[in-house]
């Protein structure tokens, strides 16, 4: 990850970093091995800097978190979920392709 206000989160710290968050919280579900994850992550770099004290952006690995991924039915990935005083607000599943496509998914659900 480039951007430093982006953080990785973990199945036994996603309540605390997520559910917990008094900003919302853009989890993208995603994989090292993810040719469309690693397409999207400089969209989302640019966004944490843009969007910087509106939502925070965090970075879940599937392969190694799988409990959460099956908590919230991720099947896809990259799968974007949007949750917002600990809830779900906004699903993305795949990679949209511009980050104006990004941007509009999180402001709608702002």
């Amino acid at each position: 990850m480039a951007s430093n206000k982006i953080s990785a989160t973990t199945d036994q710290s996603f309540e605390n970093d997520v559910l917990n968050s008094p900003v919302p919280v853009l989890v993208d579900f995603w994989a090292v091995w993810c040719g469309p994850c690693r397409a999207i992550a400089p969209h989302l770099e640019v966004m944490a800097d843009d969007m910087e004290g509106r939502v925070k952006i965090v970075k879940l690995d599937v392969d190694h978190n799988q409990q959460t991924a099956i908590r919230y039915g991720v099947q896809s990935i990259p799968t974007l979920l949007l949750f917002k005083n600990g809830e779900i607000a906004g699903k993305m599943v795949g990679n949209p392709g511009a980050r104006s496509k990004l941007v509009q998914f999180v402001e709608n659900h702002l």
